[in-house]
């Protein structure tokens, strides 16, 4: 047995009521088992390690159980047990990713016309079932289609686009959600206490994140993390394991920015590099971090009160201006998107965070008078294009109340009266005027930030 799946085997759910994260389904399975409402065919989809496979094998006792249909098996009777343990006679587990072919399947459902030696129905789950062949599918959907009373299959999969429609339709499905994150460190902290394992909260939520929404990852993560720390976990153990970035880090990048020093942006990115930390991983944490100051300039009362960082969230929630914090983490999506297109990841990084520096409008709370004086004049300096430098294509703005103002050509005070916001501020702030009349304006964006002109901004 693999020492990274021991947690997940030996606390996996047996009943619907030890399954976390998803009450929706467990509802909905617990109340059509009480009325008896039974379908041949159920679908569970979701990413990884979320429940499905759980979710099938605790239905199987439900449907098997020595007592009789119910939410609640027993798990004493022989029927109960031997599916707990893989081995009951009326239950086939199959993994369509390596019996992909009509012959495997052909076998399977030949052997299904039987009625079941032991149990109350004769099951199939079918994992994975859309790497299926397409012939494969075609001799499962006649079965579906006239289906033995005594049989019932139980279909699981991460990618139920690939599964043909035909097939679909005649299945009940049940979309499996990831689990919360709170969720994962809720149940994390429970397994330690019944394993009598001290563990620190910090750690745990790290775990947690690292999971992505896995209760399945998230206890392989906890295995793994009590080997390494030594039969304990802790937040550096944690971090050095996974690699994690210091939170610290990213506070001071965030610092750095408010107060529009690029010399402290690029001695963080220095400071990182050397300690040969993730930089890609930097802006996902990065991302998830503004994600948290947001939330707390929105619903402050939303930022749990054990979080460790929550007094730093809060204080940057109230320094920022919301607006910032939306282009850094739209910024911060894209560079990491495109990190892989940079020289290297330290080029990528760096210039991530330098754009979200240029980006950052004249008028927030950290800008001087210089700065926006100098922010405001931008448009009268010469164009790259005079410069010898290349343009983005020419956008026209028409506007009927500009000719109800006598405009003199400065675009700079012109945006600033217009009192815009987000993505469409950032565009405008970014145009140069090439000329204006009684038509309206003619601006042209600039090659270095010609994706401005991608439909999200124009709109």
């Amino acid at each position: 047995m693999s020492v990274n799946h021991v947690l997940a085997r030996k606390w996996r759910p047996k009943t619907f009521t030890e399954l976390v994260g998803q009450e929706h389904v467990v509802k909905a399975l617990t109340n059509a088992l009480s009325q008896q409402r039974l379908h041949h065919a159920y679908l569970f989809t979701g990413t990884r390690g979320v429940g499905k496979t759980t979710l099938a094998r605790i239905l199987a006792k439900s449907l098997n159980c020595e007592n009789g249909i119910t939410p609640v098996p027993c798990g004493q009777c022989s029927a109960c047990r031997e599916i707990d343990s893989g081995r009951f006679i009326d239950l086939l587990e199959l993994d369509a990713a390596s019996n992909t072919g009509i012959d495997n399947m052909r076998e399977v459902l030949d052997n299904a016309q039987y009625a079941p030696t032991r149990g109350r129905f004769k099951i199939y789950i079918i994992d994975e079932v859309h790497m299926l062949s397409a012939k494969a599918f075609n001799a499962m959907l006649k079965t579906l289609e006239e289906p033995p009373e005594h049989v019932k299959f139980i279909l699981a999969t991460t990618d139920p686009q690939k599964i043909p429609v035909t097939v679909l339709s005649r299945c009940l499905q049940f979309n499996l959600k990831r689990i919360p994150f709170t969720v994962i460190t809720g149940y994390l902290q429970q397994v330690l206490e019944k394993e009598k394992i001290s563990g620190e909260s910090s750690a745990l939520q790290l775990l947690s994140r690292a999971a992505q929404g896995s209760m399945r990852d998230a206890l392989s993560l906890l295995d793994q993390a009590i080997a390494h720390d030594a039969g304990k976990v802790t937040e550096s153990g944690v971090r050095e394991m996974l690699g994690a970035i210091d939170q610290t880090y990213l506070f001071e990048i965030l610092r750095a920015l408010l107060k529009r020093d690029g010399v402290a942006l690029i001695e963080q990115v220095e400071q990182m590099t050397s300690r040969s930390l993730s930089l890609e991983a930097a802006l996902q944490d990065l991302a998830t971090l503004l994600q948290h100051i947001a939330l707390a300039q929105t619903v402050p009362e939303a930022i749990r009160v054990d979080m460790q960082e929550r007094t730093q969230i809060l204080e940057l929630a109230r320094a920022f201006n919301p607006e910032d914090v939306q282009l850094f983490y739209d910024i911060a999506l894209r560079g990491r998107n495109e990190i892989d297109l940079a020289p290297d990841e330290q080029a990528g990084f760096s210039m991530t965070l330098l754009r979200m520096l240029a980006f950052m409008p004249a008028d927030s709370p950290a800008a001087s008078a210089d700065e926006k004086k100098f922010t405001k004049s931008m448009p009268q300096q010469p164009s790259l294009l005079e410069a010898g430098g290349g343009s983005a294509p020419v956008k026209t703005v028409n506007d009927n109340k500009l000719k109800k103002n006598r405009f003199d050509g400065d675009w700079a005070i012109l945006v600033a009266q217009l009192k815009l916001g987000g993505m469409a501020k950032m565009l405008a702030q970014h145009c140069e005027l090439t000329g204006y009349g009684n038509d309206g304006l003619e601006l042209r964006v600039p090659e270095p930030h010609k994706h401005l002109l991608e439909k999200s901004y124009q709109e």
